[in-house]
C-alpha cells in the first residue's frame, strides 16, 4: 500500500481560524457557525466573493502558523511513517493567492509541516521529499500516479472525478 493524502481541508483544519479572521475583519457575525463553508457562504450571501478570495489567500499565507491540525493527523502520520507506510503529501495548491498579497503559499504550507513536527524525526520523520504542492489539479493527479498512490484521501470529491 502506497497512501496519499492532501493537505488543505484533510490535514489541516480550518474551521475555527476563517471563522475568528472574518469576525476580527467585521466581514461576519460571531453568530454564524464557526465553519469554513459557513463562513465561505456567508460572505457570499452578502456579495463579498473578492473578500473570500483574498481572506483565503491571507489564511493559507501570513495566518498559516494559526491553523490546526486535524484530531489524530499528527498521531496517524507518526505511526505510519513508524511502520515505514510510503506516505505522501499531495496537495493541489497554487504558490500565489489569486488576489491580495503575494504569499508564498507553498512555503507557508511547508513551515506549517515543520512547526507541527512532520520533518523532526524525533516527532513524525516524514521525509520532506514526499511532499508535494501541485499548481493545478491535474499536475495533483500526475503526482498521486507517478507516486503510484494505490489509496488516497481528500476531501474533495471533484478529485476522484478526476481522469487518471
Amino acid at each position: 500500500m502506497v497512501l496519499g493524502i492532501d493537505f488543505d481541508n484533510t490535514i489541516v483544519h480550518y474551521d475555527a481560524l476563517f471563522h475568528r479572521v472574518a469576525v476580527e475583519r467585521g466581514w461576519i457575525s460571531s453568530a454564524v457557525p464557526a465553519r469554513k463553508r459557513d463562513v465561505r457562504d456567508c460572505l457570499r450571501r452578502q456579495g463579498q466573493e473578492e473578500d473570500w478570495t483574498a481572506l483565503q489567500g491571507y489564511i493559507y499565507g501570513s495566518r498559516m502558523a494559526e491553523a490546526q491540525p486535524f484530531p489524530g493527523v499528527l498521531e496517524f502520520f507518526k505511526r505510519a511513517v513508524q511502520q515505514r507506510l510510503p506516505i505522501f503529501i499531495i496537495s493541489h495548491k497554487t504558490r500565489r493567492p489569486a488576489v491580495g498579497p503575494a504569499y508564498d503559499l507553498h512555503q507557508a504550507a511547508r513551515d506549517w509541516l515543520e512547526s507541527q513536527g512532520f520533518f523532526d524525526p524525533a516527532r513524525i520523520g516524514l521525509p520532506r521529499e514526499n511532499v508535494f504542492f501541485a499548481p493545478t489539479r491535474q499536475d495533483k493527479i500526475s503526482l498521486i500516479g507517478s507516486n503510484r498512490c494505490s489509496h488516497f484521501v481528500d476531501d474533495l470529491e471533484e478529485t476522484f472525478l478526476e481522469p487518471g
